[in-house]
């Protein structure tokens, strides 16, 4: 078996190469590259999910970053167990292959309790006076001290929310590094989320992303070089492309209008009763997930989301089985916004009784995805002061909560989930080896093939 890493530089499509990337462009043009059909919903744990399978949403059950738990009726985003993938992962074969195998996953999704022999992934410390301290959850455990210990804490505040940077992608890649140096495992597994940040927060600016492309451009370079003194096989991938956005929808704000959303009033304010709901939206990017207590409504909601401008297509049984998404999980009704939309969670009609964690970086209460989070009110010229107060509240022991993100979708000018019209804006896949691959596109289930020749050889099947 071959020694093997996949570098997943997250947002990196063929638009972006060129001249603020002149590292991945040499290896680009070095290497050979296929452009990778997006799979639908095109955002993150269905990506990797189907990359590291080899099969659609259909059969391993991740229909999204976060779905409608009917057996609980809340709505959960960001689970993190492995076993939530209901198909076997590349490193099982590999491992049945070849008992000297070994992997290592860094912060891919869906990394806890899973097969691999090494991994890192998120995970806050939460404390009992309400503050959330920087970690991260390893296997074996002692790789987080080893860790650690080299390289300091985990900059999480770093990886998600407002003050997002490339230091998060930078630790992963050194974790990645010193992990290699302790474990040589055969097949290492790289998340670097950097891209995602300011592409969703300002779309397709050259004059602001710039910057960003030179900064991944730089943790690239690094993982490479290291690797390529392993005379590894090096695998350059991404989950999706970013396009330009300029219209939030707000699906659970048109559904409450026509009276099949149910509210809860906590504290005077609202709450999403998903269990009680007649109809209800899950928003993730691009795609939403409509779930159905009453059935005998779908023909009724999907004409009435059908009718709302920015939305693409409604998909109901025939076209969730089209697009490989048939599964208990699904929603009734799939939702796909057009080119320049995206939807929005939000199910107030009022600002002053929107939920206290609506204002919040709070990834696990809100039901549906929020890129919001990754922004502050650019009015608010004291936003980062009073970030600091609350922080030393915080320190002194003082109850208080960091309410500083703005109920302003359209400040969002990024977005993925839908399939774009341009080659150009899928998601690609880079190697050093040219033989393993054949075809200038591939389908998300075929990277799994790829990646297994990467490691065993160029298989006959």
């Amino acid at each position: 078996m071959k020694k093997t890493v996949v570098i997943n530089v997250v947002g990196l499509t063929k638009r972006l190469i060129g001249e603020h990337t002149p590292f991945i462009s040499s290896f680009l043009e070095r290497g050979k590259s296929t452009f990778i059909t997006p799979v639908l919903p095109a955002v993150t744990c269905a990506a990797q999910s189907t990359y590291l399978t080899g099969k659609y949403p259909s059969e391993h059950g991740i229909v999204g970053n976060g779905w409608y738990f009917k057996d609980e009726c809340e709505v959960k985003f960001w689970r993190q167990s492995n076993k939530l993938v209901e198909s076997d992962k590349i490193w099982d074969k590999l491992k049945a292959a070849n008992s000297e195998f070994t992997c290592a996953n860094h912060f891919w999704w869906y990394n806890m309790y899973s097969t691999v022999d090494f991994s890192t992934t998120p995970r806050p410390n939460y404390l009992a006076d309400g503050r959330k301290i920087p970690d991260f959850y390893s296997h074996p455990a002692e790789l987080r001290d080893q860790l650690q210990e080299e390289l300091g804490t985990f900059p999480l505040f770093q990886f998600w929310g407002p003050k997002t940077s490339i230091k998060s992608s930078q630790w992963i890649a050194d974790a990645a590094i010193k992990t290699d140096e302790l474990h040589n495992p055969t097949l290492t597994l790289v998340y670097l989320p950097h891209l995602d940040y300011n592409l969703q927060r300002h779309g397709l600016n050259y004059d602001i992303i710039s910057k960003d492309l030179k900064e991944i451009d730089g943790v690239v370079e690094q993982l490479v070089t290291y690797y390529q003194k392993q005379e590894a096989h090096i695998v350059l991938l991404s989950e999706y492309g970013i396009t330009d956005v300029n219209n939030p929808i707000h699906l659970n704000r048109i559904l409450r209008k026509e009276g099949l959303i149910n509210i809860r009033i906590e504290r005077g304010l609202e709450l999403l009763d998903a269990g009680a709901s007649r109809a209800f939206a899950v928003a993730d990017h691009q795609i939403a997930h409509i779930y159905l207590n009453d059935k005998s409504i779908k023909d009724k909601v999907k004409t009435l989301i059908e009718n709302v401008s920015g939305v693409e297509a409604v998909f109901a049984e025939d076209e969730i089985e089209a697009n490989n998404l048939v599964h208990d999980r699904c929603g009734d009704l799939v939702v796909v916004a057009d080119a320049k939309s995206w939807f929005t969670y939000y199910f107030w009609l009022d600002d002053a009784v929107a939920p206290d964690y609506a204002r919040m970086v709070d990834i696990h209460k809100k039901p549906g995805y929020d890129p919001v989070e990754m922004l502050t009110d650019p009015k608010d010229k004291f936003v980062m002061a009073k970030v600091v107060a609350k922080l030393i509240k915080k320190k002194l022991g003082f109850r208080t909560v960091l309410d500083i993100i703005p109920l302003q979708a359209e400040l969002v000018k990024g977005s993925h989930g839908r399939i774009p019209e341009d080659e150009d804006d899928y998601p690609i896949l880079i190697s050093n080896v040219g033989e393993f691959i054949n075809e200038d596109v591939v389908k998300p289930t075929d990277v799994y093939h790829i990646l297994e020749k990467h490691v065993i050889g160029n298989l006959s099947n």
